[in-house]
């Protein structure tokens, strides 16, 4: 059963104490995009109730009040995503309240991290993990910058003294041409693009071989590619200036 309403109020009341840059708005503060869905009522059905805690059911039910929000969605709802997905250093370019490709690859990356369903739109699941979020960490520790991909989760991580400073949606390679796990460093870079025998690779930074991180106009949100780690190309031309020759990469599952 629901626990009582009075209850659930409470506990929302707390949560909402708690969250801190406004997370939480009220849906009339977003223009939905064309084909938004009617919001979801803050009730909260049995079987959510059954396998969240008190707090954790608070937070859902505070999150069921907020828009669903996906490409083509702008507004103040927008604005408020992108902040706290930039607070959590995913990589997502402009903060400007317009639900673009950038914001969409950002919060595919957030939702690859911490488990959630790889769509890319912005419905309460997505609200209630924001304002209690999965940090990563790396798993190597440099004095300065560091490269890590992680397979399983498919993102890359940039990295600075131990913390994770920047999130990025990554496609790795698919079963057949899987990507090379290992600890490498980035050797040769081609600002610009190299058409390779297995097809286009936008700013190029090769790390084993013919093993690169570099840029392309498809990322999906599975491993996809003949063996690179590929990225967007608005996401590579923000990184390019940050990485350079004899940056570590580690590549792991």
């Amino acid at each position: 059963m629901s626990p009582p309403t009075s209850r659930v109020r409470r506990a929302a009341a707390l949560v909402a104490l708690a969250t801190t840059g406004g997370l939480l708005l009220p849906v009339s503060t977003a223009q939905a995009a064309p084909r938004q869905q009617a919001p979801v009522t803050a009730q909260v059905t049995a079987p959510v109730t059954a396998q969240l805690g008190a707090t954790a059911t608070a937070r859902y039910a505070l999150a069921s009040t907020q828009p669903t929000l996906r490409q083509g969605s702008r507004g103040a709802a927008v604005t408020t995503l992108q902040r706290r997905l930039a607070a959590l250093h995913y990589d997502l370019g402009t903060v400007d309240g317009d639900f673009g490709p950038s914001t969409f690859h950002a919060v595919v990356a957030f939702q690859k991290v911490n488990g959630l369903s790889r769509d890319g739109i912005v419905g309460p699941n997505t609200w209630a993990k924001l304002s209690s979020p999965v940090i990563p960490k790396p798993r190597y520790r440099h004095s300065g910058l560091s490269v890590e991909a992680n397979l399983t989760r498919q993102v890359l991580y940039l990295a600075r003294d131990g913390q994770v400073i920047r999130i990025l949606d990554a496609s790795s390679g698919k079963a057949s041409t899987p990507t090379v796990r290992g600890n490498y460093s980035i050797t040769r870079r081609i600002d610009g693009w190299r058409q390779s025998d297995l097809g286009l690779l936008w700013k190029p930074n090769y790390f084993y071989r013919g093993y690169a991180i570099h840029g392309a106009t498809s990322v999906p949100n599975y491993p996809a590619s003949h063996g690179c780690v590929r990225v967007t190309i608005p996401a590579m031309n923000r990184l390019w200036g940050t990485i350079k020759v004899g940056l570590p990469v580690h590549v792991y599952a």
